[in-house]
């Protein structure tokens, strides 16, 4: 086992909860600090895929997941018409007994988290971030925006897309950058035909419903967007409705009943992908803080779930010492973040485009198969 007793995780979104539990499971002792002092989640569903689920599996929350979300077998794509022109296979590889996919509201899978976190004996630091982070031989020196200080034998960003280590501590990290589409999500009441989730090809957009629960389910819609504006809040729902225009059947319905009432949310659509190194001495990144995705995949969520199993396994795999581990730890998540980080931009720019369906069709399929392999 690397010399690792105490650790520092910088931000409490998903990645950052996963990796905590994982290290306490090994007994190491954990500070999450997250700047958020209600430590809430804003936003509507969030579609969960079968490697996602078998890593939420391994983290031991797979089974709230299932009773308080809603996990089904298979994807349908479809034209705008709402005439289906495809199926993708979600294989059951979180076990037979669980369904291959699914779709939770995001506040409810943070609290599922969250309760975890806590569970595991983390110490939960809100409403605080770091000040400054200096490296010694054999400790790192952490001072808190609250004027407290901390020594630990590692700190792992897990701050997300605009993430302050990776800024910190690597200058040159790559920037965010825009990639053309926004996306929007809206909840709204699940007709008992939709059991599943379905995708929507337009011409220049994608939309689609996934099931969040019995009663619910989420609309998610990616545009096609020139520039990264501002979009006043107010003005969603109408926007929204006229963006749906060219759909008919069941989005269509949907959109004649969308109002301020239907939980819209709006965010344009970045990404950030750090090749290495994804360490430096005794910081580490994980998650979106070094390969941010886009939802095309429905995969950014769980491929920081499993950065946080691999390096927890990777800190307590022997005694080869810290630098070998976090080594391992880059190796072994490289390539499969790469693949769902560059696939997923591939997907906007057919979407864009207006290009090939069959194209984008075979991405995804083929995506998906290497993603149902071994992390």
């Amino acid at each position: 086992m690397a010399a690792v007793r105490k650790v520092l995780v910088v931000g409490g979104g998903i990645g950052g909860m996963s990796t905590a539990i994982q290290l306490r499971k090994a007994g190491i002792e954990v500070d999450l600090v997250e700047q958020d002092k209600d430590w809430q989640v804003y936003g509507a569903g969030i579609t969960i895929s079968g490697p996602t689920l078998r890593a939420f599996k391994t983290i031991g929350v797979v089974d709230q997941i299932v009773q308080l979300g809603f996990c089904a077998d298979g994807c349908s794509i479809a034209l705008a018409n709402g005439q289906v022109i495809g199926e993708i296979p979600t294989p059951r590889i979180a076990g037979p007994e669980i369904p291959g996919g699914g779709g939770i509201m995001r506040p409810v899978l943070a609290r599922i988290l969250s309760q975890a976190t806590l569970d595991a004996g983390v110490s939960v630091r809100l409403g605080q971030t770091f000040v400054s982070i200096e490296q010694a031989a054999d400790k790192v020196h952490v001072t808190f925006t609250d004027g407290s200080l901390g020594e630990y034998d590692l700190v792992v960003g897990a701050d997300g897309l605009h993430s302050k280590v990776r800024t910190t501590v690597f200058p040159d990290a790559p920037k965010p950058k825009f990639t053309g589409q926004g996306a929007w999500r809206a909840v709204v009441p699940r007709p008992a035909e939709v059991i599943k989730p379905i995708m929507f090809m337009g011409h220049h957009t994608k939309a689609g419903v996934n099931p969040v629960s019995q009663d619910e389910m989420y609309l998610f819609f990616l545009d096609k967007r020139a520039e990264n504006t501002f979009i006043k809040p107010e003005a969603w729902a109408g926007l929204l409705a006229e963006e749906l225009a060219e759909f008919s059947g069941l989005v269509a319905d949907i959109r004649d009943g969308i109002s301020a009432q239907s939980r819209i949310v709006y965010r344009p659509l970045e990404s950030v992908l750090m090749l290495s190194p994804w360490h430096s001495g005794r910081v580490v990144l994980m998650g979106d803080a070094v390969h941010a995705t886009t939802p095309h995949l429905a995969s950014g969520a769980g491929i920081a779930v499993e950065d946080a199993i691999v390096l927890a396994e990777e800190l307590t795999r022997d005694d080869s010492g810290l630098e070998a581990a976090l080594i391992r730890y880059q190796d072994r998540r490289r390539e499969r973040s790469r693949l769902v980080v560059e696939n997923s931009l591939r997907l906007g720019e057919i979407e864009q485009e207006g290009g090939s369906q069959e194209e984008h069709q075979q991405l995804m399929r083929s995506t998906m198969a290497l993603l149902l392999q071994p992390i």
